[in-house]
């Protein structure tokens, strides 16, 4: 009884409570989403870009929208002049400024000077139709006509063994950057995981929702312990590593998504040496 009253008190709720709510919108968009690189993939068939560690971008042709499907309020200024045609990418502000690029992003009201620093790095078209390799270059030509030094094509280049990509990959990580993306040349854009799209990091990370928080013990008495979070195969565990004590204070709520960083699984699938990275705000609900 104590404990579920401290529970209420500090606002945290109890593991056998959960209410996951469901703030995402119905209609987010079908993005191509990406499998994690296994050595002695064929890597001739892909091209090879840096991954921008940005909040990702849908342009509809008349909307900029979230992975989740919240409508972005980016300046009017920002989104002038953009075709109907409907982009992919990332709403980024450089390596190493995920948070301004996520607070920018998230303000209903926005902030111009926040915008000026923010850039929409476009890496695909899924209305086009063809392959990746013949969406590449229209991509590009869109890029170019549109003239805006805030909306950039990714760059993409070929890489001709798997020494090479993790000299790519050390090199890039090495200049703040958070991995790389390899993207099928042959691939249509079809909506859902798979090895047409694959991404390379020096680490594995993931997402899950939290469906409880734990109170702490010891010196986090009083605040959170650890989350309680769900994986999307609905196996849960507990999150501890990693948090800040700002982040015990305030904790991520229930029903939110929360990146975590790990080293491998165990034999019953969950992860090993879990550590919190971040709390996610464009990420959709699990179907």
């Amino acid at each position: 009884m104590l404990r579920r009253h401290w529970l209420a008190c500090m606002g945290l709720a109890p593991l056998a409570a959960l209410a996951i709510p469901q703030a995402w919108a119905a209609d987010a968009p079908p993005l191509l989403l990406a499998n994690v690189y296994r050595p002695g993939m064929r890597l001739a068939d892909y091209w090879v870009s840096e991954k921008y560690d940005g909040v990702r971008g849908y342009w509809d042709g008349h909307t900029l929208r979230t992975r989740g499907g919240e409508t972005v309020a980016a300046p009017a200024w920002f989104t002038a002049g953009w075709p109907e045609t409907p982009m992919d990418g990332e709403l980024w502000a450089g390596r190493g400024r995920f948070s301004h690029a996520q607070s920018t992003v998230r303000q209903q009201r926005p902030d111009d000077a926040a915008w000026r620093e923010m850039r929409f790095m476009v890496f695909d078209l899924p209305a086009h139709g063809g392959t990746f390799d013949q969406r590449l270059p229209a991509l590009n030509k869109l890029v170019e006509a549109l003239d805006q030094a805030w909306v950039q094509a990714v760059p993409q280049q070929r890489v001709a063994s798997d020494a090479a990509l993790q000299k790519l990959l050390l090199r890039t990580v090495r200049a703040g950057g958070e991995g790389l993306m390899l993207h099928r040349g042959a691939s249509m854009y079809r909506a859902g995981r798979s090895d047409d799209l694959i991404k390379v990091k020096t680490h594995e990370d993931t997402e899950a929702r939290v469906v409880a928080h734990l109170p702490g013990q010891g010196r986090h008495a009083g605040r959170l312990g650890a989350l309680v979070v769900e994986m999307p195969s609905g196996q849960r565990f507990r999150l501890g590593a990693g948090l800040t004590d700002a982040e015990r204070d305030h904790p991520p709520p229930v029903g939110s998504w929360v990146t975590y960083r790990f080293r491998g699984t165990h034999d019953s699938g969950v992860p090993r040496f879990a550590s919190f990275v971040r709390m996610r705000d464009d990420m959709p609900p699990i179907r």
